[in-house]
């Protein structure tokens, strides 16, 4: 059972019982993420969320691990580029130990001096992995590449010269002006009392005052390119395609057509380049969506002398999926969504997301049946109609790592596509 209550200062508690289960998932997800960021102000949510657990007014950050672990749960934090999310998972009688430590970790972050020094340094060491993962990092380029000198171009982890300048006052102004009670939802489910967690969130956080957030800076795609040139065994090889946003009437079907694209090893791309040709190991396809902006991402790995055979395979099975894409290809594609979807729904802790995610998109939670109608909703004729939208707009941005020189250009792929 679904129930949701706004508090008077405009903080959301969205609850779902789930009968069989003794433990619960509880956490609060805060609309503020990088792309909430000024660009002085690049990596300091993520910053932000690191801090959590290094120690209240109440707490020090070795009391936040005990207290949780001593009842057997645990607890976690993320960052994306448009939320960042704090949550637990515990048996039913400590879900209210588990809010008061959120709710403190939240509200009273004590920002000791020495404590940001040490998380400095471990997100310095967090930066450094991320640069020697080359199909880790070439996604950070491929965002910039598709959305220059603005917030959602920017890597969540920030930069280090940046992450080496900000002290408590920096972490205090963000939170002043992003963590206002209008942009807190409060997600639970599994063994979970929906009015024990609304007088909770009352004591812990209905004295918040709301903030007046000025809108994101909105998304504008640019065909850009990132090439970076490597001495490695692989070339790494990423596009971006310009897709819709959350709210579009879209955007199952772009998520339809990326997984027929690369969702699996049935897909067209897995098929082709690693199957037929033996081009890669790994491929694949999905696609992503914003609050106002969206893409389709590909990539695939591949050895110096075959980059460009697999970038323009990859251009011409884009093409043709646009024209040729079958019935059985779309059931399968809607029959795995579905799977998907309820799959991952066994769980508290991926409910608990799912509905905090929806919430903060709709400002309600649409049902699992309203959700399934929409994938079912997709048909050929649409289907098909989205590709060639697609390939004739050619919009496109391209990331590059490795030994890349045989690359073509992204001007030469985008015609190939469009022609």
């Amino acid at each position: 059972m679904l129930c949701l209550t706004t508090l008077p200062n405009g903080f959301r508690i969205v609850t779902e019982h789930m009968p069989s289960l003794a433990s619960a998932a509880v956490g609060v997800w805060v609309m503020a993420g990088a792309r909430h960021e000024r660009a002085e102000e690049n990596g300091i949510a993520h910053f932000l969320e690191h801090m959590a657990f290094k120690g209240t007014a109440r707490r020090s950050a070795l009391q936040i691990a005990e207290e949780i672990e001593d009842v057997g749960g645990y607890i976690n934090a993320w960052t994306s580029r448009e939320m960042t999310a704090y949550y637990a998972r515990v048996l039913k009688a400590d879900v209210p130990l588990a809010m008061d430590i959120i709710a403190d970790i939240i509200r009273n972050p004590a920002f000791a001096a020495r404590e940001i020094e040490v998380e400095r340094q471990v997100i310095l060491q967090e930066i450094g992995q991320a640069l020697d993962t080359p199909d880790d990092v070439i996604f950070d380029w491929l965002q910039e590449a598709s959305y220059p000198d603005q917030p959602l171009g920017r890597p969540i982890l920030g930069a280090s010269g940046q992450i080496a300048r900000y002290g408590a006052d920096d972490l205090r102004r963000f939170v002043a002006g992003q963590y206002g009670p209008r942009r807190m939802i409060l997600a639970a489910a599994g063994a979970v009392d929906h009015d024990a967690l609304v007088r909770l969130a009352e004591e812990q956080f209905g004295d918040m005052t709301p903030l007046i957030n000025p809108p994101a800076e909105p998304a504008r795609f640019h065909c850009g390119e990132k090439r970076v040139q490597k001495r490695l065994e692989q070339a790494h090889f990423a596009l971006a395609i310009e897709a819709p946003g959350f709210r579009h009437r879209d955007v199952y079907t772009a998520q339809i057509f990326a997984g027929i694209l690369g969702g699996g090893m049935s897909s067209r791309l897995f098929q082709k380049l690693r199957e037929e040709r033996g081009l890669c190991y790994t491929t694949f396809a999905q696609a992503g969506a914003h609050d106002d902006t969206g893409a389709i991402t590909i990539y695939a790995g591949t050895g110096a002398g075959e980059l460009r055979e697999l970038a323009e395979l990859t251009i011409d099975e884009m093409k043709r999926a646009a024209e040729d894409i079958s019935e059985t290809e779309l059931a399968r594609m809607r029959t795995q969504m579905k799977a998907g979807l309820l799959m991952g729904l066994e769980s508290p802790s991926a409910r608990a997301e799912r509905n905090a995610r929806l919430l903060a998109i709709w400002d309600k939670v649409p049902s699992l049946e309203e959700t399934v109608e929409k994938i079912e909703a997709v048909d050929l004729a649409a289907l098909r109609a989205y590709g060639e939208r697609t390939a004739e707009a050619a919009q496109m941005a391209m990331a590059l790592y490795g030994p890349v020189k045989a690359a073509p250009e992204l001007g030469r792929l985008r015609e190939r596509l469009a022609a």
